[in-house]
Order: C-alpha cells, then structure tokens, then sequence
C-alpha cells in the first residue's frame, strides 16, 4: 500500500511540472509573443585580415558595408535588441579570399547584453573585392588640436616612430595625404611625453574613416616641449663724461618701434623669474661727439632662449643740448718710461675737444689742459704712437670728448 502511494506521489510530481512548463508557456506566449523585427544599417565587419596581408592582398572593397537583418525572438528579447542595437553587427571571414570579387556569406555578432539564445536572424552574403596590397611610407606629423596657453610657446616635438608604412589598396591608400600624431589639449601649458594615436589625413587635413588600410604602427610615442615665454625689455647703461650726463643723451634701438625696445625669451618659470630687463653693455659719453653708432651683441644666459632671433642690436647714442670747443694742448708729458729707457715727447701741440655749456666753454684756457702720455705697454726703441689721457684742471661743469694719442720717442 505505502509503495503505491510513493508511486502515485511521484506521478504527480510529474504531472505538476509538465503542468508548469504548459502554463509558463501559455503565459509567454499570452504576454512576450514571438515575433520578428527588421534592423536597419547593420556594419559589416571582418576578421582574417591578417591572412590576406601574408599573402599580399588587401580588401579594396565591401558590397554593401551595411546590411539590414531580419531578426526573430520574443517580445522582451526583441526590445532588448533595439535598445542595444550599436553592439550588433555581422562579420565575414575574408582568410580565404583570393584577388578579384568574392561573395561570402556573414553571420550576425549580438551585443553582450543580450541572450543570443532566444534570437535568430536570416543571414545573406556580401561581396568582397580583394587586390595587390599596397605599400606607401609616410613621415609622421605632429598636431595639436588644441592651443598653447598665452604666455608659453611649443617646442620641436620629438616623434617615435618618425616614419611609418601604409599597407592596402592602391585608390585607398592613395587618398592618405599624411599621417599625425594628434594631441588633444584645449591649453597646453606643461611639457607633454606619451604615447599618441596615428591619424590618417586627406589633403585638407581631415580624418580619413571607413578605409580598409593597415599602419606599420597604430601608436607615437611624442614628446612636446612647452616653455613660458616673457617680454623683456633691452637697455645700454650710460656712463656720464666728457661733460654729458645721461640727461644730455639721446639713445635710439635701430629696429624696434617699442619704446624701451623688448625681445621674447623663452625658459622655464623658474629661469624666467625675476628677469625684467637685459642689459647690453655701456656706452662711456665722453666717447661721444655729436652721435655714435653702436653694435651691441644679445648675450643670454644658456638657461635662456631668444625667441626674437635677434643676435646683435645697432643702438646710436647721440649728446644734445651742449656746445663743444677745440684748445691746442701744450703741456704733454708722459708716464715714467721702462727702466733703461729715455722717453722724447714728439708731439707739440694737440687739438683737444672739450664739451659743455657756451659759459662754461668760455672760461676754460689752454694752459688748464694736460696730456699724459701712457707709457706702460711700451718696451720697443724708437718714434711710435701712444694712447694719452687728458685731464681739464677746471672743475666737472666741462668734459674732455674722444680719444687721443701722441708721438713719443724712446731711446
């Protein structure tokens, strides 16, 4: 009796869960029917590239690059599909392909949230045209998309590789213009060294999409300089003499328009810190009579850069507002000459310019006036020329201008 009732237990065990999958089934299809949707422009895709390009082929064309697929599934696995439709695509194998038109048949790839169990999808074929692969090298360029902050300048970017090679159809690759290294920074204010993706470029510079080409590499590794850049301004320091003083003086930049006159240097906010102007040298104003042209060289610290190219500046330098008279120098005599050696001063008379105010012009006298011949690099006999100085024994109001010399003799 107890083994009939296990049996029958059993029985309707089984009965209960033949009547479950029934009902499950009803309510499916009561509530999630099945059905089938059409989905437009679905990508094709391939794989087995790489065996074509052993081989030296390449693909020159896909007929068409898009497919629309008939899909079939429940309701809710449908809606699933839609939602998700940008991960659906099909694929070709194209390893078997040889050169000329080949029709191949695609199956469907489903995105990976979907239960590729309860789909199906008719399936059809696409044509592929395979050619002769085609090689090409290019240099690769480097391009900001993007701009440098104000107040810094880029530098030479340093590109590894420096050359790659394009591989496919002939009409494809051919539509290549250049290759680049594009940096993506909308101010790019620090130095930048990584690894930048390789773009293919028409002749406008545009992104070229779509084509069925290969790069030697799909990656640059680049390294941007970037250092700030500053304004400096140029000056001459002025040594008053000769009876002029920095206000009597008249200092003009050939070149600049600027006023003071200014170049942009270039290095790190460290090097640039505290740099607010260069100085290019002196100018002694009792070397000064009337004007003067000067050459001065631009010397920057080797931390620096001069951005303005500029290597030398030509500054002239004239005196205004004074008056200038000559006297004829009669006391000349000469520094203690070598041991062994007698010094005979030659030279009588010497016409010397003294600079300054008409009234102050008219008290000096040509005995106030002494030549001093220097002797001290003189170690040979006979009549040479020497530098002399001359000194003015009648205050600072007057100055002497220019450079002298007189002949002296030594035996």
């Amino acid at each position: 009796m107890m083994a009939r009732l296990r049996e029958s237990r059993w029985v309707y065990v089984l009965l209960s869960i033949l009547l479950a999958i029934i009902f499950w089934a009803y309510i499916r299809a009561a509530v999630d029917p099945d059905g089938s949707i059409l989905v437009h422009n679905v990508r094709v895709d391939t794989t087995g590239t790489n065996v074509l390009t052993s081989q030296g082929l390449a693909i020159s064309e896909i007929s068409p690059q898009t497919v629309e697929l008939r899909v079939s599934g429940p309701n809710s696995a449908r809606t699933d599909l839609l939602r998700n439709r940008s991960g659906l695509s099909v694929i070709v194998d194209v390893s078997r392909c040889v050169e000329g038109e080949n029709t191949l048949r695609y199956r469907e790839v489903w995105p990976e949230t979907i239960n590729a169990d309860e789909l199906s999808a008719q399936t059809s074929t696409v044509t592929v045209t395979v050619e002769k692969l085609y090689t090409k090298p290019f240099d690769v360029q480097f391009q900001l998309d993007g701009r440098v902050a104000e107040g810094y300048q880029m530098g030479t970017p340093a590109i590894e590789p420096e050359k790659v090679i394009i591989s496919g159809p002939v009409d494809q690759v051919n539509q290549v213009a250049s290759v680049a290294a594009v940096l993506r920074s909308e101010e790019l204010s620090e130095r930048f060294a990584g690894d930048l993706t390789l773009t293919p470029l028409d002749k406008q510079g545009s992104p070229l999409t779509g084509l069925e080409i290969t790069l030697s590499a799909d990656t640059a590794y680049v390294i941007v300089p970037v250092v700030k850049t500053k304004e400096v301004a140029l000056t001459v320091n002025v040594i008053p003499g000769g009876g002029a003083t920095e206000e009597d003086a008249n200092i003009s930049f050939e070149g600049f328009d600027s006023d003071p006159p200014t170049i942009i240097v270039s290095g790190t906010e460290t090097d640039l810190e505290g740099l607010e102007e260069i100085s290019l040298g002196s100018v002694d104003l009792s070397d000064v009579i009337g004007s003067k042209a000067f050459t001065f060289p631009i010397a920057l610290d080797p931390s620096l850069t001069n951005e303005s190219g500029l290597t030398s500046v030509e500054v002239t330098v004239s005196v205004q507002g004074l008056n200038t008279a000559v006297f004829a120098a009669h006391n000349i005599t000469t520094t203690q000459p070598p041991n062994g050696l007698t010094a005979e001063v030659i030279t009588m008379s010497l016409p010397v310019t003294i600079r300054g105010q008409a009234e102050d012009l008219a008290n000096i006298d040509s005995t106030q006036i002494r030549v001093v011949a220097d002797l001290s690099d003189v170690n040979t006999l006979g009549s040479r020329q020497v530098p002399a100085r001359v000194y003015l024994d009648n205050g600072s109001t007057v100055g002497v201008v220019g450079k002298y010399t007189v002949v002296v003799n030594l035996s």
